[in-house]
């Protein structure tokens, strides 16, 4: 059983991150499917690491430039998977009225305008956030962590709830658009809020209600023009709801 565990957990680090996992360790569907409870924990991996990176670059540097080396050390480890699914959806949106045209544009690994000033505000808003947390003393190590995993529990809960849209080019359905259970959102939503409970504030948890407006929103929006979600939609609402978290806590600290 525990084995088994362990295999749905390295399944999600080898498909989401860069990190070396055993040779045993594969993507097939049946696996990787059941990998999506442990997302929100590689969340706690990879924010644990670029904790880690601010940490030990804090005594080397001004804080503004341990930052930025821990924001290029999380897009490094996880090969800017999530970045890469919000510039495909800038691109996507930002360009295609149809849903055809949407869904070519965002197959499409070029980049093009939207992508690129999509990437530079979210990537330039994310940094002045979080070098205004350190500002006010906020705990930059707990808050990293917890961005991370909680944004990708947000994404995990689109994958629940949306129906996969099919590649227009292909009859074949990826890995993981099958329909998540209930047991592993559950679990995913248990590592996603973890970290919140290490705050010495509980008001901390009033950032669920920006989180969960950013969801509903963005949700209806991929219904709206897409009838649905694709890997890309579930990249850039970890992405977003990232930022919103930072963004709740910079308002949080100021009020309390």
């Amino acid at each position: 059983m525990i084995k088994k565990q362990l295999h749905y957990f390295l399944t999600a680090v080898l498909f989401f991150t860069r990190i070396p996992c055993p040779k045993w360790v594969n993507h097939s569907p049946e696996i990787l499917n059941k990998s999506s409870r442990y997302f929100s924990l590689v969340g706690i991996l990879v924010g644990s690491i670029a904790a880690f990176v601010f940490y030990a670059f804090s005594f080397i540097f001004p804080a503004d430039v341990a930052i930025l080396v821990s924001m290029i050390s999380s897009i490094w480890i996880t090969g800017a998977f999530h970045e890469d699914g919000f510039a495909d959806v800038c691109d996507g949106f930002g360009g295609g009225w149809t849903k055809e045209k949407i869904l070519t544009i965002m197959k499409d690994s070029r980049l093009g305008t939207f992508g690129v000033s999509g990437l530079i505000f979210i990537l330039a808003l994310k940094f002045l956030a979080l070098y205004h947390l350190h500002n006010l003393s906020a705990d930059i190590i707990l808050i990293l962590i917890s961005g991370h995993s909680i944004s990708r529990f947000i994404a995990t809960v689109l994958l629940f709830t949306h129906e996969y849209v099919r590649d227009i080019d292909s009859s074949k359905i990826k890995p993981t658009t099958q329909q998540m259970s209930v047991k592993s959102l559950l679990i995913s939503g248990i590592f996603g809020l973890l970290p919140l409970f290490f705050f010495k504030n509980a008001t901390v948890f009033l950032v669920l209600i920006p989180l969960l407006i950013t969801y509903l929103y963005m949700g209806h929006f991929f219904k709206k023009w897409i009838g649905g979600q694709t890997g890309d939609c579930a990249g850039a609402l970890q992405q977003v709801s990232e930022i919103i978290f930072y963004l709740s806590l910079l308002v949080l600290w100021k009020l309390f």
